[in-house]
């Protein structure tokens, strides 16, 4: 049986402990990969790359966007603390993706207005 994953790539610097740390958690359902953008600047302007750090999910060689109320669904382009939290939203993709849609909710609302 092959084995379809999600595929996440961290593009720039940052968030690289919120990633080793659910990587053993995810493995079944999704693959890492980091990207240094300043030695690898094919996919910069592609994919707006200009933030510290990004992270973006691939399905089948599909870009999977996810909307997190912020505007922006392509990325996820701030540092996320919380593993659990990550981890929800990288589920949330994989089962979004497999079952075709290229746009999943994210499960929880990451507009301003709702930021502490």
């Amino acid at each position: 049986m092959l084995l379809r994953r999600c595929r996440q790539v961290r593009w720039g610097l940052g968030m690289d402990e919120v990633l080793a740390a659910v990587a053993e958690t995810i493995k079944n359902f999704a693959v890492i990969y980091l990207v240094d953008i300043t030695e690898v600047p094919d996919f910069n302007t592609m994919y707006e790359l200009y933030d510290p750090s990004t992270v973006m999910f691939f399905f089948r060689n599909k870009h999977i966007m996810i909307d997190l109320g912020t505007g922006n669904n392509n990325k996820i382009n701030w540092a996320l603390k919380d593993k659990q939290e990550f981890v929800d939203i990288v589920e949330t993709v994989y089962r979004g993706a497999r079952k075709g849609r290229g746009l999943v909710i994210a499960p929880k609302d990451y507009s301003t207005k709702y930021r502490y």
